[in-house]
């Protein structure tokens, strides 16, 4: 086991590159299971929710290639329709296989999910979606069988607008018989970068990033190229990293339009934020303002920012309510937070943040992949030394992180327990 070390104080200042998109290379990845062609994906990140989706996709019939960021994907035999638990109980982005195969066999097997440390998120909305395009479900010791010799276009509409029923049901409905319509679809730009992919490989979609995406089924889909977009969490997470340091800097490689609703909120709170083209300048100064915010679906302020968020209106003059709609049980690093000097109450699904003169070095435990984050990020702005474990959760979604605090001068890093 491993452990984060960090002694706070220090002003981040300089340059900082972001990465591919964690969220959009997983179901662009598993999309290459609709075709027997090569694809290459470019600009995806190292990360160890990547290496558990190739392993997966390995299993299922798969050769992986690596060179730096560049991915070749190419088939060696016929493909396998069955998801193991081994692999599905790692990342539940893991059931994403379950739409291609389906579009693809007309047949699929796959460990169910199961909870997760932030809510249970059931995939009643996957399986509801499938079984209107024509797939038959019966379940067995844990696993969903779908089933249906060729599938066909259907109405379907979401009662959430979840991302990955979204992405489930669009891979499928590419090789549908006629047309599928998804209503309240999620409009999150790692949808779109999807179907962006997807048409690439021949697939006909219409409206990804509106909540109403219409599919027209083709019998083949070929290999293609394609770039992940940038990681617009990692982008907001440095983003309130330069602002609860009172630092000083410039985030490259980033897409502003993903993340307006975290620069209005950061303006808001008086952060200093210059946008031009892919960089993103962010200047603070001490006095920063209590902003409430609350999570909903894109282009809403995102639920895998509210630790982060947290964090900073720890540090703000005034008081701060965060309401959490998204996920049920999100506010897990509350308690942690609350070892280290910040005023919270947990109220429902609202946490309501006293802003204190400053935050106290301690140890403390990582419960989930954006709590790591936020605790970083508070162990940074702390006075004295923290101990962060349970870093294992911080690798699955930032591609080296600590290497890129330490070049903004960070004072962090990683040894074994």
């Amino acid at each position: 086991m491993e452990k984060i070390l960090i002694t706070g104080g220090k002003k981040l200042s300089g340059m900082v590159k972001i990465s591919g998109s964690k969220n959009a290379s997983l179901p662009i990845l598993v999309a290459t299971l609709l075709t027997d062609e090569d694809c290459v994906v470019k600009n995806v990140p190292h990360l160890q929710d990547v290496e558990t989706i190739l392993a997966l996709l390995r299993i299922l019939g798969k050769r992986i290639s690596h060179h730096n960021k560049r991915i070749r994907i190419s088939s060696t035999y016929r493909l396998d329709s069955e998801a193991p638990y081994e692999l599905v109980k790692k990342m539940r982005a893991s059931i994403l296989v379950m739409g291609p195969l389906l579009g693809r066999l007309g047949r699929v097997r796959a460990s169910l999910p199961g909870g997760c440390a932030i809510g249970a998120r059931p995939i009643n909305l996957h399986l509801r979606g499938f079984r209107k395009l024509g797939a038959k479900a019966s379940f067995e010791r844990g696993y969903v069988q779908l089933d249906a010799p060729r599938l066909h276009g259907a109405n379907i509409y979401l009662d959430f607008p979840s991302v990955g029923a979204t992405e489930n049901l669009m891979m499928a409905a590419t090789r549908a018989r006629g047309r599928t319509v998804i209503e309240n679809a999620a409009s999150e730009p790692e949808i779109k970068d999807l179907a962006n992919f997807l048409n690439k490989m021949g697939a006909k979609i219409k409206g990804a990033g509106t909540n109403i995406i219409e599919i027209e089924g083709v019998s083949v889909l070929s290999g293609t190229v394609h770039e992940v977009i940038p990681d617009r969490i990692e982008t907001g997470t440095f983003m309130v990293a330069a602002a609860v340091t009172v630092g000083n800097v410039a985030i490259r490689g980033a897409d502003p339009e993903h993340l307006e609703a975290v620069i209005t909120k950061l303006r808001e709170a008086g952060a200093k934020i210059t946008v031009n083209n892919k960089e993103i300048k962010v200047t603070s100064g001490k006095n920063l303002r209590a902003t409430d915010i609350e999570t909903i679906p894109y282009p809403g302020f995102p639920t895998d920012m509210q630790a982060q968020w947290m964090v900073l209106m720890s540090l703000t003059k005034g008081t701060s309510i965060i309401t959490e709609t998204v996920f049920e049980n999100r506010f897990l690093h509350v308690g942690e937070l609350q070892r280290m000097g910040s005023n919270i109450q947990v109220k429902g699904n609202s946490a309501i943040v006293k802003g204190v003169p400053k935050l106290s070095g301690a140890p403390v435990m990582a419960t989930d992949l954006r709590a790591s984050a936020a605790l970083i990020l508070a162990a940074l702005a702390a006075e004295g030394r923290t101990e962060i474990f349970g870093v294992h959760h911080l690798d699955r979604g930032y591609e080296d992180i600590e290497k890129k605090l330490k070049r903004l001068g960070a004072r962090i890093k990683r040894v074994k327990e």
